[in-house]
């Protein structure tokens, strides 16, 4: 594969979004669009749909959307839905709506009873705890989902394709935990390490695994230098945030973003192929759209920063997102409790990197140097 060079090493070549849509197409496959955060991908793949995320994107005109959405919902269901009204996701065969927080159910009931799209509308709702009954109660909702998708296909599913599917999937997601294991030690700056991960969002696995396993050559035995920091948050646009906070000389040893971090699924245990996959999202790491406590939330982070040398934590969220903002105070505490310094920066995703959020970034790092 092709390599592209990049400030520190060369970085593998990434299909775009586009491109990598179009060549699934013409091999007769569909496209799922899929809202935040958490899905299914190998039931999707098992009926030969390629899901691509759709975290936004930044740069729509949000002035569609304000027809049905408030203006206090968060840019993110802002954007997504403007970019379905402008015809930008016309390319799509099927949009998922997956129940994540209020903005993005709301956002499912105007698709599903106001705006019908051309495309095939799905919601998907998660539990909110982890016992056995929530986990019954997903993997019912994954097999909801799969007959939706063999009426849209033709396609007849047996267990032993989704299994397949599963397993492949499964093989990229090592690779991703690899990458996210050997980050500091990988020689990329910020930028070209996360357009490295969030490949994942839609590249077809077996894509991802050629990429990820050509980045992992690029490991040395040294750790980048900078100032150590984890990054929380939904996803890091407006594009330019991870370029200044290396200018700025931190760096991100770990990440607990919706669209990254918290993807690091864990593996089921049921024979079951639709129990296995609720396993591996239900006990993945805690994650607020999916209601888990704040003391696991807070742990988490103390964890993740202790692993990683960390001195500090940035919360990094998306305006009005009440999901992260809910845990935000008593997370901070705790931070503060184990001597690791926090900041919140809010943003709006449409709008470019303000300068009042560079200034703060830099004397946050000043202050953990």
């Amino acid at each position: 594969m092709k390599k592209i060079k990049g400030d520190f090493m060369t970085i593998p070549k990434i299909p775009g979004r586009i491109e990598t849509i179009k060549k699934f197409k013409e091999s007769r496959g569909k496209i799922a669009a899929i809202f935040p955060i958490h899905y299914p991908r190998a039931l999707f793949r098992a009926y030969n749909i390629l899901p691509v995320e759709v975290w936004g994107p930044t740069g729509a005109d949000t002035s569609y959307s304000t027809a049905y959405l408030q203006p206090y919902v968060c840019s993110i269901a802002q954007s997504a839905l403007a970019y379905l009204l402008t015809g930008d996701l016309d390319i799509t065969d099927i949009v998922v709506a997956p129940h994540t927080c209020d903005s993005l159910q709301g956002l499912g009931s105007i698709l599903l009873d106001f705006i019908k799209p051309k495309q095939s509308v799905i919601t998907i709702y998660y539990p909110r705890d982890k016992r056995d009954v929530d986990v019954e109660y997903l993997a019912n909702e994954f097999k909801s989902v799969g007959e939706q998708l063999s009426k849209i296909t033709g396609i007849k599913l047996t267990d032993k394709k989704l299994k397949e599917a599963i397993i492949r999937e499964e093989e990229a997601d090592d690779l991703l935990k690899q990458l996210y294991e050997n980050k500091v030690y990988l020689d990329y700056n910020d930028t070209e390490f996360y357009k490295i991960i969030r490949a994942r969002e839609y590249l077809p696995a077996e894509e991802f695994t050629i990429i990820a396993n050509e980045a992992l050559q690029n490991k040395t035995e040294k750790e980048k230098t900078g100032i150590p920091i984890i990054v929380t948050g939904i996803v890091p646009e407006p594009k330019g945030l991870l370029k200044v906070i290396n200018e700025l000389n931190g760096r991100i040893v770990a990440d607990d973003f919706a669209c990254c971090g918290r993807k690091l699924y864990v593996k089921g245990k049921s024979s079951n192929p639709y129990k296995y996959m609720a396993e591996s999202l239900i006990f993945a790491v805690p994650d607020s759209s999916r209601e888990n406590s704040i003391n696991d939330r807070a742990n988490y982070l103390v964890n993740l920063a202790k692993k990683y040398g960390a001195k500090g934590v940035l919360i990094y969220e998306v305006k009005f997102c009440e999901m992260e903002l809910y845990y935000i105070p008593q997370v901070r505490e705790r931070l503060k409790e184990e001597g690791l310094n926090s900041v919140i920066i809010e943003v709006d995703i449409n709008d470019s990197l303000p300068h009042q959020t560079i200034t703060r970034l830099e004397a946050f790092l000043e202050v953990i140097e």
